[in-house]
């Protein structure tokens, strides 16, 4: 089956295929088994624990059988924890992905980038039930250094108690699954019982008393006729935030200052509010008989999500309370066509002149946001994620031993942005103070047509060919925000800044609809010459409407050494195509900087702004990838050891930010972008630098019996380390490279000890986190953070046959990393990019209730 799609513009052609898929699917709606008896249910539970489609299109395999090593979590490993997020679920039980809380992020606050050995998000490909999930429309202008850019799917969409199973292929796989595959592939499969109901809650709060949260969820299996299922999974969760803040040193010179509005503390960092988070998943099949099947599953899920910005100090903050830094208020003359002026508003020791701050009190035709803000103000940032989904096909067998696999897909992801506590500060005292800035979408499009055909050729042991063709359409699109959100008011021409302060919204001008297109064909043969021997090779080719074609390949190959030991190899090439959002995204962030807050505005490549600093069209990235590796299996110890060195050229990232000169904010505002004159550097997407990134991933599991019940150690161990080889320092600061380098922990590692007996069980983890460096706000301060080491535990009891509870707490020594020696400047106590997080521990407790 081919598990990737491609993006495509609704050209004749490509509403021919999705005419002929639909024809092809009218014989049946739904997913790909069948419903069995409860016993056949049981061992189809039993097989799915062990067995893997991903990285072959022939019959299953085990992890040990596999060429490629391949993780196969089970569905407990995700319900049996008190985690309620799918990304921090899949970083506890697989220590190459890493994932952290990304506060006053902007877009990354909502939806969290994610890295997979220490490549961007968007270098893991992430499939569904084995077809490709569309990306989320967010992209993350500030990723903490690892992530700046990237555009991936949103697994945190995928609510917990859905998942059967996850596959983790941590090899590279553009030639078999296409554009993205360059860390690896992770595979969600859905449930698809006939039967049961399944309802759990949870509840949670970290030690410090924040951050109560509350999920419920339920599954629901329905039989289709007697030949099939539909399977029902829902969950919805609010979440207060969290606060992990010092008073910021400037809040507090205000405070100190006689200033008693400043609220404290003035800035908060820790987790966003969850307002709600709803998700709905549904998986279903129908046996249509003569060996074929029909499938359908997809998703409904929004959710809202609110977090803060960076304080506005009322002295200082450029464009609203200040134009010379500080010295002065920036006072608004309301009719300046008199002849009358307004006072001049001296600032010393932090205190207005309280004299000449009276006189513009009194004048109706002078203006300051001092009057609204006295304290300052703090942004409050947040979006409403919208994202759906659906994919129909039908497979099955045809002729002698062919095998087919015809889908269709549809995704849709929208986060429409809002911002309060804000004000726009060019309309003076009629701006309101909150806005909409408008929303970005995604919307993706895939029709594939896959075939594979068993052999016993007589020269050897078994054979697989398989081939396929994909069409794809990606679109991209920008809607413009509300009109006060990007007006350029009538204090403009005296310095006030334009659009709504923090996040101004894109301007008519900024907003529409893009699109690209490509198509694909791909073979892939495996052969086993001998029982004891397996080798694969595939090869894919796309062509893309924007930048060309790409011709990748991957071989692998495993030798059964001895029953118990074998070895195994591969090597491919891969690449990542450049979005459609990266090519045209434009946008307005606030950055934290030496010089204090500064707007730093993201333009497209080809715009002449950023062809002026070097901008070029985007192409895409290219990798190469190799693993070795063994895999070791006696009795009930399992070990697999497996080295992997990726090198990506081309790679793509933001800038780092480029100042503007006056020279060149002129020539934006003479092209009609009146907001540059407050813009202080500009950012695009590049192709700028080259990495080469190596390590090991080491698992061991051994089961016994012990007091009576049945035991379990597990030890995860990866070490990933990334060489920045070649970049542009005209664009990358050295700052990046060493986030790029050190930004994760070298070492990571989990050791977990589970015990069960009949009805009470329980386990207790140790995580351990490698030091990492943190370049503080992006601004040159540099956090040297030592390593850490935490503990989760978790006690659980089935009360009756159908009702379950645990009680457990993760990080249940309240661990924190260490302090932040910057943290006087903007207030974050711990650096906010930790891979343990900066919470300190969390209790909970979980209810299962199933019949």
């Amino acid at each position: 089956m081919n598990h990737k799609y491609s993006q495509v513009e609704e050209s004749p052609s490509f509403k021919r295929a999705v005419l002929a898929a639909s024809i092809a699917l009218a014989i049946g709606p739904f997913a790909v088994v069948h419903a069995d008896d409860a016993e056949g249910e049981e061992k189809k539970e039993v097989e799915v624990e062990r067995v893997s489609v991903l990285g072959t299109r022939a019959a299953p395999r085990s992890a040990t059988e596999s060429a490629v090593p391949i993780d196969i979590i089970r569905a407990e490993d995700f319900t049996n924890q008190g985690l309620i997020d799918m990304n921090d679920m899949i970083s506890s039980v697989v220590p190459s992905y890493n994932i952290n809380a990304q506060p006053i992020s902007d877009a990354a606050t909502l939806v969290r980038p994610a890295n997979l050995r220490g490549l961007a998000p968007d270098h893991t490909l992430v499939l569904v039930n084995g077809v490709r999930r569309h990306r989320s429309a967010v992209i993350t202008f500030l990723g903490g250094g690892l992530s700046d850019g990237a555009q991936g799917p949103d697994i945190s969409l995928i609510p917990g108690i859905a998942i059967k199973s996850v596959e983790v292929l941590r090899d590279g796989a553009a030639a078999q699954y296409g554009s993205d595959a360059i860390a690896g592939v992770m595979n969600f499969n859905l449930r698809n019982n006939a039967q049961g109901v399944e309802f759990e809650v949870k509840h949670g709060e970290y030690f410090e008393g924040d951050g109560t949260n509350t999920v419920y969820s339920a599954n629901i299996g329905l039989p289709l006729t007697d030949q099939g299922f539909f399977n029902v999974s829902y969950e919805f969760k609010q979440a207060d935030p969290t606060d992990r803040s010092i008073q910021r040193a400037d809040a507090q010179a205000l405070t100190d200052a006689g200033n008693t509005n400043v609220a404290n503390p003035a800035q908060v960092w820790g987790l966003p509010e969850t307002h709600r988070d709803f998700k709905l998943f549904v998986n279903s099949g129908l046996d249509l008989g003569n060996g074929k099947e029909a499938y359908m599953f997809g998703n409904w899920a929004e959710r809202n999500v609110e977090g803060g910005f960076f304080f506005r100090n009322p002295n200082t903050r450029s464009g609203v309370f200040s134009g010379d830094g500080g010295q002065t208020l920036l006072v608004g003359d309301l009719t300046p066509n008199d002849s009358n002026s307004c006072p001049t508003i001296n600032i010393v020791n932090d205190v207005p002149d309280p004299v000449a701050l009276a006189q513009v009190q009194a004048d109706p035709n002078c203006w300051t946001f001092y009057e609204r803000y006295p304290g300052g103000f703090t942004p409050r940032f947040g979006g409403i994620v919208v994202d759906g989904s659906i994919a129909l096909g039908t497979k099955g067998e045809w002729g002698d031993s062919w095998f087919y696999d015809i889908s269709f897909y549809a995704g849709r992801s929208e986060v429409e942005f809002y911002i309060n506590n804000t004000v726009n500060a060019s309309m003076g005292p009629d701006s309101p103070s909150s806005f909409k800035p408008g929303a970005y979408t995604q919307i993706e499009k895939a029709f594939n047509f896959d075939i594979s055909k068993p052999m016993e050729p007589a020269w050897a042991d078994s054979a697989n060919l398989a081939a396929g063709f994909e069409m794809r359409e990606d679109t991209f699109e920008i809607t413009a925000g509300d009109t006060p959100s990007f007006l350029d008011g009538p204090l403009t021409d005296q310095g006030f800044s334009i659009g709504s302060n923090g996040f101004p919204g894109f301007k008519p001008e900024d907003a529409g609809s893009f699109d690209r297109q490509n198509w694909a064909i791909y073979v892939d043969y495996e052969l086993s010459p001998t029982e004891n021997l397996f080798t694969s090779v595939a090869l894919r080719h796309e062509d893309y409407d924007d930048f060309g074609t790409t011709t990748n390949w991957k071989w692998s190959g495993r030798w059964q050494v001895i029953d118990s030991l074998s070895l195994r190899a591969a090597a491919s090439t891969g690449f990542r195509a450049p979005t459609v959002g990266q090519n045209n995204v434009r946008n307005v962030t606030t950055q934290f900087t030496p010089q204090g807050l500064q707007d730093q505005a993201t333009l497209p490549p080809t715009h002449p702004v950023s062809v002026l600093k070097g901008g070029e069209p985007l192409e895409p990235e290219e990798s190469v990838n190799y693993s070795l590796g063994m895999a070791f299996e006696h009795e009930d110890l399992f070990i697999t050891l497996d080295l992997f060195k990726i090198e990506v050229t081309d790679r793509i990232s933001q800038t780092s930010p480029l100042a503007l000169s006056p020279a060149e904010r002129a020539l934006l505002v003479s092209q009609g972008v009146r907001d540059a004159a407050s813009l202080s550097s500009v950012v695009y997407f590049t192709n700028d630098f080259d990495t080469t990134t190596e390590g090991f991933d080491l698992v061991v599991s051994y089961s016994w019996e012990m007091l009576g019940g049945d035991s379990n150690l597990m030890w995860l161990l990866n070490r990933t380390q990334t060489t920045v080889d070649d970049f542009n320092p005209a664009n990358i600061a050295p700052e990046k490279i060493r986030t790029l380098e050190e930004g994760l922990p070298e070492w990571r590692s989990t050791l977990t000890m589970r015990q069960n007996w009949d009805k009470l069980g329980g386990f207790i983890r140790a995580n351990f986190y490698d030091e990492y460096y943190e370049d503080h706000l992006n601004s040159a301060l540099p956090i040297e953070a030592g390593a850490e080491l935490t503990f989760d535990i978790e006690a659980s009891y089935r009360f009756t046959e159908n009702l379950a509870g645990a009680i457990g707490a993760q990080n249940f020594t309240d661990e924190y990393p260490d302090r932040n020696p910057w943290d006087f400047i903007a207030g974050a106590a711990y650096p906010s990019t930790s891979p343990m997080g900066f919470m300190g521990g969390y209790y909970y407790f979980r209810l299962n209730y199933q019949f």
